[in-house]
Protein backbone atom coordinates (compact mmCIF):
# COMPACT_ATOMS: atom_id res chain seq x y z
CA UNK A 1 0.00 0.00 0.00
CA UNK A 2 2.81 2.35 0.77
CA UNK A 3 5.99 3.03 -1.44
CA UNK A 4 9.39 0.69 -0.27
CA UNK A 5 11.62 3.77 1.00
CA UNK A 6 14.46 2.91 -1.54
CA UNK A 7 16.61 4.57 -3.90
CA UNK A 8 14.29 5.85 -6.94
CA UNK A 9 17.02 4.34 -9.40
CA UNK A 10 16.65 0.76 -8.67
CA UNK A 11 12.90 0.55 -8.89
CA UNK A 12 11.19 -1.02 -11.79
CA UNK A 13 8.90 1.49 -13.99
CA UNK A 14 5.86 -0.10 -12.27
CA UNK A 15 7.31 0.66 -8.95
CA UNK A 16 7.46 4.17 -10.09
CA UNK A 17 3.98 4.10 -11.36
CA UNK A 18 2.51 3.39 -8.84
CA UNK A 19 1.02 5.88 -6.20
CA UNK A 20 1.43 5.56 -2.18
CA UNK A 21 -2.33 4.65 -1.39
CA UNK A 22 -3.09 2.60 -4.82
CA UNK A 23 -5.02 -0.22 -3.82
CA UNK A 24 -6.94 2.28 -0.59
CA UNK A 25 -10.37 2.54 -0.80
CA UNK A 26 -12.34 5.85 0.53
CA UNK A 27 -15.88 6.00 1.52
CA UNK A 28 -17.10 9.50 2.31
CA UNK A 29 -20.23 11.28 3.54
CA UNK A 30 -18.84 14.23 3.78
CA UNK A 31 -20.23 18.26 2.03
CA UNK A 32 -18.64 21.49 2.19
CA UNK A 33 -14.78 21.73 2.36
CA UNK A 34 -13.36 19.91 5.56
CA UNK A 35 -13.80 16.32 4.37
CA UNK A 36 -13.51 16.70 0.76
CA UNK A 37 -10.34 18.82 1.27
CA UNK A 38 -8.62 15.82 3.27
CA UNK A 39 -10.66 13.14 0.94
CA UNK A 40 -9.35 14.73 -2.43
CA UNK A 41 -5.64 14.67 -0.90
CA UNK A 42 -6.12 11.00 -0.45
CA UNK A 43 -7.32 10.56 -4.08
CA UNK A 44 -4.00 12.60 -5.11
CA UNK A 45 -2.05 9.77 -3.38
CA UNK A 46 -3.76 7.04 -5.46
CA UNK A 47 -6.61 6.15 -3.26
CA UNK A 48 -10.19 5.48 -4.46
CA UNK A 49 -12.79 8.06 -3.05
CA UNK A 50 -16.42 7.08 -3.08
CA UNK A 51 -18.19 10.24 -2.45
CA UNK A 52 -21.94 9.63 -1.33
CA UNK A 53 -24.26 12.03 -2.09
CA UNK A 54 -27.99 12.80 -2.02
CA UNK A 55 -30.38 12.10 -4.51
CA UNK A 56 -31.06 15.02 -6.68
CA UNK A 57 -28.81 18.28 -5.27
CA UNK A 58 -25.73 16.20 -3.96
CA UNK A 59 -23.41 17.79 -2.02
CA UNK A 60 -24.80 21.07 -1.34
CA UNK A 61 -21.16 22.83 -1.82
CA UNK A 62 -22.25 22.16 -5.76
CA UNK A 63 -24.38 25.13 -5.44
CA UNK A 64 -22.10 27.85 -3.50
CA UNK A 65 -21.30 29.36 -6.50
CA UNK A 66 -21.05 29.32 -10.21
CA UNK A 67 -18.38 30.73 -11.31
CA UNK A 68 -16.44 27.39 -13.30
CA UNK A 69 -18.51 27.67 -16.13
CA UNK A 70 -21.59 26.84 -14.34
CA UNK A 71 -19.95 24.81 -11.26
CA UNK A 72 -18.98 25.45 -7.92
CA UNK A 73 -15.36 27.41 -7.06
CA UNK A 74 -15.78 25.65 -4.00
CA UNK A 75 -16.42 22.01 -5.46
CA UNK A 76 -14.34 21.97 -8.22
CA UNK A 77 -10.95 22.99 -5.72
CA UNK A 78 -11.94 19.84 -3.56
CA UNK A 79 -13.47 17.21 -5.44
CA UNK A 80 -11.56 16.00 -8.29
CA UNK A 81 -10.21 12.16 -8.70
CA UNK A 82 -13.63 10.67 -6.90
CA UNK A 83 -16.76 8.98 -7.81
CA UNK A 84 -19.93 10.50 -7.32
CA UNK A 85 -22.68 7.68 -5.50
CA UNK A 86 -25.77 9.27 -4.92
CA UNK A 87 -27.78 7.31 -1.68
CA UNK A 88 -30.77 8.67 0.07
CA UNK A 89 -29.38 7.14 3.16
CA UNK A 90 -32.81 8.13 5.20
CA UNK A 91 -34.07 4.96 3.24
CA UNK A 92 -33.01 1.49 4.81
CA UNK A 93 -32.16 -0.33 1.50
CA UNK A 94 -29.94 2.37 0.67
CA UNK A 95 -28.37 2.84 4.48
CA UNK A 96 -27.51 -1.66 3.68
CA UNK A 97 -26.10 -0.49 0.37
CA UNK A 98 -23.72 1.85 1.72
CA UNK A 99 -23.05 -0.85 4.56
CA UNK A 100 -22.36 -3.25 2.28
CA UNK A 101 -19.66 -1.06 1.04
CA UNK A 102 -17.91 -0.41 4.33
CA UNK A 103 -17.19 -3.71 5.06
CA UNK A 104 -14.71 -4.11 1.96
CA UNK A 105 -13.01 -0.47 2.48
CA UNK A 106 -10.13 1.09 3.98
CA UNK A 107 -11.03 4.23 5.38
CA UNK A 108 -14.77 6.00 5.93
CA UNK A 109 -14.51 9.53 6.22
CA UNK A 110 -17.88 11.69 7.14
CA UNK A 111 -18.51 15.29 8.70
CA UNK A 112 -22.24 15.17 9.00
CA UNK A 113 -23.98 17.32 11.21
CA UNK A 114 -23.26 16.52 14.94
CA UNK A 115 -24.76 12.74 15.51
CA UNK A 116 -25.91 12.01 12.30
CA UNK A 117 -24.01 8.70 11.95
CA UNK A 118 -24.59 7.38 15.65
CA UNK A 119 -28.86 8.08 14.64
CA UNK A 120 -28.25 6.09 11.03
CA UNK A 121 -26.79 3.41 13.16
CA UNK A 122 -22.83 3.74 11.91
CA UNK A 123 -21.17 3.75 15.00
CA UNK A 124 -17.54 2.64 15.40
CA UNK A 125 -18.25 -0.39 17.28
CA UNK A 126 -20.94 -1.40 15.03
CA UNK A 127 -18.87 -0.80 11.58
CA UNK A 128 -15.44 -1.98 12.50
CA UNK A 129 -17.22 -5.18 14.47
CA UNK A 130 -18.21 -5.83 10.37
CA UNK A 131 -14.66 -4.74 9.12
CA UNK A 132 -12.13 -4.49 12.03
CA UNK A 133 -9.50 -3.12 9.65
CA UNK A 134 -11.63 -0.07 8.70
CA UNK A 135 -10.20 3.46 9.71
CA UNK A 136 -13.22 5.74 10.40
CA UNK A 137 -12.28 9.73 10.67
CA UNK A 138 -15.15 11.71 12.13
CA UNK A 139 -14.40 15.01 11.92
CA UNK A 140 -17.17 17.92 13.81
CA UNK A 141 -16.85 21.49 14.54
CA UNK A 142 -16.17 20.41 18.52
CA UNK A 143 -15.68 17.01 18.95
CA UNK A 144 -17.25 14.25 20.11
CA UNK A 145 -17.87 15.04 23.46
CA UNK A 146 -17.96 18.21 25.85
CA UNK A 147 -20.00 20.84 26.26
CA UNK A 148 -20.17 22.31 22.72
CA UNK A 149 -20.16 18.73 20.86
CA UNK A 150 -23.88 19.53 19.72
CA UNK A 151 -23.59 22.57 18.70
CA UNK A 152 -23.53 23.70 14.94
CA UNK A 153 -20.11 24.59 13.21
CA UNK A 154 -18.64 26.81 10.08
CA UNK A 155 -15.56 27.96 9.37
CA UNK A 156 -16.87 31.80 10.24
CA UNK A 157 -17.92 30.94 13.63
CA UNK A 158 -14.96 28.49 14.22
CA UNK A 159 -12.67 31.29 13.59
CA UNK A 160 -14.11 33.40 16.35
CA UNK A 161 -14.24 30.66 18.72
CA UNK A 162 -10.29 29.86 18.45
CA UNK A 163 -9.33 33.98 18.38
CA UNK A 164 -8.73 34.18 14.90
CA UNK A 165 -10.85 37.02 14.32
CA UNK A 166 -9.36 38.78 17.40
CA UNK A 167 -5.97 38.91 15.99
CA UNK A 168 -7.06 39.66 12.29
CA UNK A 169 -8.01 42.78 10.47
CA UNK A 170 -7.72 46.26 11.97
CA UNK A 171 -7.76 47.76 15.12
CA UNK A 172 -11.49 48.87 14.51
CA UNK A 173 -12.16 45.66 12.63
CA UNK A 174 -11.96 42.12 13.21
CA UNK A 175 -11.67 40.88 10.09
CA UNK A 176 -12.26 36.62 9.08
CA UNK A 177 -9.85 35.11 6.80
CA UNK A 178 -10.10 35.10 2.93
CA UNK A 179 -10.53 31.60 2.41
CA UNK A 180 -12.29 28.99 4.95
CA UNK A 181 -8.86 28.81 7.73
CA UNK A 182 -11.31 26.15 9.76
CA UNK A 183 -12.55 24.10 7.87
CA UNK A 184 -8.88 23.91 5.28
CA UNK A 185 -6.90 23.09 8.78
CA UNK A 186 -9.61 19.92 10.43
CA UNK A 187 -9.33 18.87 6.64
CA UNK A 188 -5.40 19.01 6.32
CA UNK A 189 -5.49 16.96 10.19
CA UNK A 190 -7.55 14.79 8.93
CA UNK A 191 -5.71 13.98 6.44
CA UNK A 192 -2.40 13.53 8.13
CA UNK A 193 -4.38 11.38 10.70
CA UNK A 194 -5.77 8.89 8.51
CA UNK A 195 -2.07 8.63 6.43
CA UNK A 196 -1.06 7.50 10.34
CA UNK A 197 -3.77 5.15 10.73
CA UNK A 198 -2.51 3.70 7.97
CA UNK A 199 0.26 3.17 8.99
CA UNK A 200 -0.50 2.31 12.48
CA UNK A 201 -2.62 -0.41 10.51
CA UNK A 202 0.02 -2.20 8.58
CA UNK A 203 1.55 -2.81 12.51
CA UNK A 204 -1.53 -3.85 14.44
CA UNK A 205 -3.52 -4.79 11.46
CA UNK A 206 -6.39 -3.08 12.76
CA UNK A 207 -8.43 0.04 12.12
CA UNK A 208 -8.75 2.86 14.64
CA UNK A 209 -11.38 5.63 14.99
CA UNK A 210 -9.83 9.30 14.63
CA UNK A 211 -11.47 12.63 16.22
CA UNK A 212 -10.97 15.51 14.43
CA UNK A 213 -12.26 19.33 15.72
CA UNK A 214 -12.17 22.13 13.27
CA UNK A 215 -11.87 24.05 17.33
CA UNK A 216 -8.58 21.68 17.84
CA UNK A 217 -7.14 22.08 14.18
CA UNK A 218 -7.24 25.74 14.09
CA UNK A 219 -6.47 26.15 17.94
CA UNK A 220 -2.98 24.41 17.10
CA UNK A 221 -2.42 27.25 14.72
CA UNK A 222 -2.85 29.69 17.30
CA UNK A 223 -0.31 28.88 18.93
CA UNK A 224 2.07 31.66 18.67
CA UNK A 225 -0.65 34.45 19.66
CA UNK A 226 -1.56 32.26 22.68
CA UNK A 227 2.15 31.97 23.88
CA UNK A 228 2.60 35.72 23.25
CA UNK A 229 -0.33 36.31 25.93
CA UNK A 230 0.86 33.74 28.00
CA UNK A 231 -0.38 33.80 31.58
CA UNK A 232 -2.54 37.08 30.83
CA UNK A 233 -0.06 39.19 28.82
CA UNK A 234 -1.48 41.49 26.50
CA UNK A 235 -2.13 39.69 23.04
CA UNK A 236 -1.05 40.44 19.63
CA UNK A 237 -3.26 43.93 18.13
CA UNK A 238 -4.93 43.21 15.07
CA UNK A 239 -2.66 45.55 12.64
CA UNK A 240 -4.24 44.67 9.14
CA UNK A 241 -1.76 43.21 6.51
CA UNK A 242 1.17 44.60 8.96
CA UNK A 243 2.87 42.40 11.57
CA UNK A 244 1.51 42.76 15.21
CA UNK A 245 5.62 42.97 16.48
CA UNK A 246 7.82 42.90 14.04
CA UNK A 247 8.32 46.81 12.02
CA UNK A 248 8.77 47.08 9.29
CA UNK A 249 7.05 44.20 8.09
CA UNK A 250 3.85 44.57 5.85
CA UNK A 251 2.30 46.20 3.07
CA UNK A 252 4.12 49.52 1.72
CA UNK A 253 2.73 51.85 -1.36
CA UNK A 254 4.61 52.72 -3.89
CA UNK A 255 4.65 56.14 -6.26
CA UNK A 256 2.60 54.01 -8.97
CA UNK A 257 0.24 53.37 -6.90
CA UNK A 258 1.12 49.67 -6.26
CA UNK A 259 1.74 47.86 -3.36
CA UNK A 260 5.02 46.16 -1.60
CA UNK A 261 4.98 44.07 1.06
CA UNK A 262 8.69 43.79 2.76
CA UNK A 263 9.81 41.70 5.64
CA UNK A 264 12.84 42.88 8.22
CA UNK A 265 13.96 39.94 10.54
CA UNK A 266 17.09 41.09 11.99
CA UNK A 267 19.34 44.32 13.11
CA UNK A 268 21.73 43.44 10.04
CA UNK A 269 18.45 43.17 7.86
CA UNK A 270 17.98 46.87 8.78
CA UNK A 271 21.04 48.42 8.62
CA UNK A 272 21.02 47.09 4.87
CA UNK A 273 17.45 48.54 4.41
CA UNK A 274 18.20 51.73 5.62
CA UNK A 275 22.02 52.02 3.28
CA UNK A 276 20.53 50.26 0.13
CA UNK A 277 16.52 50.96 0.01
CA UNK A 278 16.35 54.29 1.98
CA UNK A 279 19.44 55.56 1.07
CA UNK A 280 20.28 56.55 4.50
CA UNK A 281 23.14 54.51 5.94
CA UNK A 282 23.08 56.71 9.54
CA UNK A 283 18.99 55.98 10.09
CA UNK A 284 20.31 52.78 11.07
CA UNK A 285 21.40 54.20 14.26
CA UNK A 286 18.95 56.56 15.34
CA UNK A 287 18.13 56.00 18.64
CA UNK A 288 14.04 55.72 17.48
CA UNK A 289 15.02 52.91 15.21
CA UNK A 290 18.17 51.02 16.87
CA UNK A 291 15.80 48.12 17.76
CA UNK A 292 12.72 45.92 16.29
CA UNK A 293 11.02 47.20 20.08
CA UNK A 294 11.92 50.46 19.09
CA UNK A 295 10.90 50.42 15.63
CA UNK A 296 7.83 48.90 16.75
CA UNK A 297 6.75 51.33 19.13
CA UNK A 298 7.57 54.44 16.66
CA UNK A 299 6.11 52.90 13.48
CA UNK A 300 4.37 56.30 12.42
CA UNK A 301 7.59 58.40 12.72
CA UNK A 302 9.58 55.27 10.64
CA UNK A 303 6.53 54.75 8.36
CA UNK A 304 6.95 58.38 7.00
CA UNK A 305 10.65 58.17 6.41
CA UNK A 306 9.61 55.28 4.08
CA UNK A 307 6.91 56.61 2.44
CA UNK A 308 8.92 59.73 1.32
CA UNK A 309 11.46 57.36 -0.31
CA UNK A 310 9.04 55.03 -1.55
CA UNK A 311 6.65 57.43 -3.28
CA UNK A 312 9.36 58.60 -5.94
CA UNK A 313 9.77 55.04 -7.00
CA UNK A 314 7.58 52.83 -9.16
CA UNK A 315 6.97 49.06 -7.77
CA UNK A 316 9.40 47.68 -9.50
CA UNK A 317 12.11 49.83 -8.75
CA UNK A 318 11.33 49.13 -4.49
CA UNK A 319 11.42 45.84 -5.43
CA UNK A 320 14.82 45.66 -6.92
CA UNK A 321 16.17 47.61 -4.27
CA UNK A 322 14.85 45.16 -2.04
CA UNK A 323 16.39 42.23 -4.04
CA UNK A 324 19.54 43.73 -3.79
CA UNK A 325 19.65 44.63 -0.15
CA UNK A 326 18.37 40.96 0.39
CA UNK A 327 15.31 42.46 2.14
CA UNK A 328 12.50 39.91 1.73
CA UNK A 329 9.75 41.10 -0.59
CA UNK A 330 6.37 40.74 -2.51
CA UNK A 331 4.04 41.53 -4.70
CA UNK A 332 0.58 42.02 -3.05
CA UNK A 333 -1.04 40.13 -5.49
CA UNK A 334 -4.41 39.47 -6.75
CA UNK A 335 -6.16 36.42 -8.16
CA UNK A 336 -5.45 37.20 -11.50
CA UNK A 337 -1.61 37.48 -10.77
CA UNK A 338 -2.09 34.42 -8.98
CA UNK A 339 -3.73 32.42 -11.87
CA UNK A 340 -0.62 33.62 -14.32
CA UNK A 341 2.30 33.43 -11.63
CA UNK A 342 5.76 33.19 -13.58
CA UNK A 343 6.97 30.78 -10.60
CA UNK A 344 4.22 28.06 -10.55
CA UNK A 345 4.14 28.25 -14.68
CA UNK A 346 8.27 28.35 -14.44
CA UNK A 347 7.90 25.03 -12.07
CA UNK A 348 5.03 23.08 -14.76
CA UNK A 349 2.52 23.36 -11.22
CA UNK A 350 -0.42 23.36 -13.78
CA UNK A 351 -2.07 20.44 -14.82
CA UNK A 352 -5.72 19.72 -16.39
CA UNK A 353 -8.86 17.99 -15.39
CA UNK A 354 -12.05 16.84 -16.32
CA UNK A 355 -15.33 17.40 -15.25
CA UNK A 356 -19.41 17.77 -16.39
CA UNK A 357 -18.15 21.11 -18.10
CA UNK A 358 -15.19 19.84 -19.84
CA UNK A 359 -11.36 20.44 -19.02
CA UNK A 360 -10.20 22.74 -16.23
CA UNK A 361 -6.63 24.03 -14.94
CA UNK A 362 -6.01 22.28 -11.89
CA UNK A 363 -2.80 22.93 -9.53
CA UNK A 364 -0.83 19.91 -8.92
CA UNK A 365 -0.96 18.94 -5.12
CA UNK A 366 1.98 20.96 -3.02
CA UNK A 367 5.25 18.89 -3.04
CA UNK A 368 6.77 16.57 -5.71
CA UNK A 369 7.68 13.42 -5.51
CA UNK A 370 10.37 11.78 -8.11
CA UNK A 371 8.93 8.59 -6.99
CA UNK A 372 5.38 8.97 -8.32
CA UNK A 373 2.73 10.76 -10.26
CA UNK A 374 -0.07 12.42 -8.65
CA UNK A 375 -3.73 11.27 -9.54
CA UNK A 376 -5.35 13.73 -11.46
CA UNK A 377 -8.58 12.70 -12.59
CA UNK A 378 -12.42 14.27 -13.02
CA UNK A 379 -14.61 16.12 -10.96
CA UNK A 380 -17.73 13.97 -10.54
CA UNK A 381 -21.32 14.90 -11.74
CA UNK A 382 -23.99 14.11 -9.43
CA UNK A 383 -24.17 10.11 -9.34
CA UNK A 384 -21.97 9.57 -12.16
CA UNK A 385 -20.89 6.35 -10.69
CA UNK A 386 -23.78 4.64 -9.19
CA UNK A 387 -24.83 2.12 -11.32
CA UNK A 388 -21.08 1.27 -11.81
CA UNK A 389 -20.44 0.77 -8.06
CA UNK A 390 -23.80 -0.77 -7.59
CA UNK A 391 -22.49 -3.40 -10.12
CA UNK A 392 -19.52 -4.07 -8.03
CA UNK A 393 -21.34 -5.00 -5.22
CA UNK A 394 -23.27 -7.38 -7.00
CA UNK A 395 -26.70 -5.66 -7.35
CA UNK A 396 -28.25 -6.75 -10.19
CA UNK A 397 -29.80 -4.03 -12.86
CA UNK A 398 -33.45 -5.23 -11.89
CA UNK A 399 -32.24 -4.35 -8.15
CA UNK A 400 -30.70 -1.10 -9.59
CA UNK A 401 -33.99 -0.01 -11.22
CA UNK A 402 -35.64 -1.06 -7.88
CA UNK A 403 -33.55 1.72 -6.12
CA UNK A 404 -34.51 4.40 -8.71
CA UNK A 405 -38.51 3.90 -8.62
CA UNK A 406 -38.04 4.42 -5.01
CA UNK A 407 -35.92 7.54 -5.17
CA UNK A 408 -33.27 5.49 -2.76
CA UNK A 409 -30.26 6.41 -5.71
Amino acid sequence: MFLDCQDPSNMTNDKLNSRPLDGITVVSLEHAIAAPFCTRQLADLGARVIKIERPGGGDFARDYDDRVKGLSSHFVWVNRSKESLTLDLKQPIALGVLIDLLKNADVLVQNLAPGATARMGLTSEFLQKQNPKLIICNISGYGENGPYRDKKAYDLLIQSEAGFLSITGTPDTPSKAGNSMADIAAGMYAYTNILAALLQRQKSGLGSTIDVSMLESLAEWMGYPMYYAFDGATPPPRNGASHATIYPYGPFKAGDGGTVMLGLQNEREWASFCEVVLGDPVLSQDERFDSNSKRNQNRESLLSIINTCFVQLSTEEVILKLDKAQIANALLNDMSGLWNHDQLRARNRWAEVGSPVGMLPSLLPPGVNNAFEYRMDAIPAIGEHTNSILREIGMSDIQISELVKTNAI
